[in-house]
């Protein structure tokens, strides 16, 4: 296994304070989709898709978040990734992203627009890296964090989850 420090130097990874880990964008569509074909939840045109790679080391996390579209998670090295994630009507799952398909574990995972999640590397002191794809593309106004007072107001059964996984 290559360390994270390899990554982040050979991807160019620069960190993502809000979030969490650290980032780059690979890809950003040319063509957009324009405003009117879009649901109301988007304040302009989008690019058709946007890429990232993401790299997450033990102990950081990536914040409980939520964006306007799908975001597709695929692995790519280190240790496993376990997903948490709140659905649009409360319901909690948490799902682990890594190679042990046998074991359980996915190579790609889903999180739907509107759900609230945020994620965790499994191994004390190992990293995941992984890409996030989403469509329509990513911009920032498409990005929210609510914080742990909200949170734990909205979904306190999760409240050890949120704890966990929120800085503010």
């Amino acid at each position: 296994m290559t360390s994270a420090a390899f990554w982040i130097d050979k991807l160019g990874l620069e960190p993502l304070p809000e979030e969490g880990g650290m980032f780059r964008q690979v890809y950003r569509a040319a063509e957009s989709i324009p405003a009117s074909a879009l649901p109301e939840r988007f304040a302009g045109s989008r690019r058709y898709s946007t890429s990232i790679y993401y790299l997450l080391q033990h102990p950081d996390f990536s914040a409980f978040h939520a964006l306007n579209q799908d975001e597709l998670w695929h692995f790519y090295d280190g240790s496993t990734l376990t997903m948490h994630v709140i659905d649009r009507d409360g319901e909690y799952s948490c799902r682990r992203l890594g190679r042990d398909v046998e074991g359980g574990e996915a190579l790609q995972l889903p999180v739907f627009a509107g759900c609230v999640f945020g994620a965790e590397v499994e191994d004390a002191g190992g990293y995941t890296l992984v890409g996030c794809t989403v469509a329509p593309g990513f911009e920032l106004d498409d990005f929210t964090a609510p914080g742990r007072a909200e949170l734990l107001r909205a979904y306190p059964q999760c409240a050890d989850v949120i704890e966990r996984l929120t800085r503010t």
